[in-house]
């Protein structure tokens, strides 16, 4: 078999997740796809919104991404 460079695609399929919000935070991100919908000029759904959110958010969190190198275990 060939060496490609990129390496097979991870399981992409969506999972159904069910939450539970506070009132104010449902305001907050009814009100971030609002300002999303003017500055790039698309509207998208909050349900499209929070996925996006969430991995932004998670990246960006050095000490969790360190803590989650340091407990990584074979899937």
């Amino acid at each position: 078999m060939a060496e490609l460079k990129l390496a097979k695609l991870p399981d992409r399929t969506p999972v159904k997740m069910t939450i539970t919000i506070t009132p104010d935070l449902r305001s907050a991100l009814r009100d971030y796809a609002a300002i999303y919908a003017t500055s790039y000029g698309t509207e998208e759904p909050v349900a499209e919104l929070i996925p996006a959110m969430l991995a932004a958010f998670m990246e960006s969190d050095r000490n969790f991404i360190r803590a989650r190198e340091s407990h990584q275990v074979d899937k």
